[in-house]
């Protein structure tokens, strides 16, 4: 009972910030994450610190969100 409450919480919560980052990706000319240090622009678009990172941050919600699917799905 305690591991499905944890499990769903955990669930609900990366798939917020799942739905976060994505939104803070940029497109094609530019988007969310110019905000957050991408002055250069579409020069060196997807090649900052940022859109790294956030590259990052975005496939590890996604691997942790793909797990809890798979373990409340097993569970329940």
């Amino acid at each position: 009972m305690l591991i499905d409450t944890t499990l769903m919480v955990i669930h609900v919560a990366c798939s917020f910030f799942l739905i976060v980052f994505i939104l803070l990706h940029s497109g094609r000319g530019g988007g969310l994450s110019d905000m957050f240090g991408g002055a250069s622009g579409g020069a060196l678009a997807g090649s900052t610190v940022v859109e790294k990172n956030l590259d990052r941050l975005t496939v590890i919600a996604a691997l942790i969100f793909t797990f809890t699917t798979l373990l409340l799905s097993l569970r329940l």
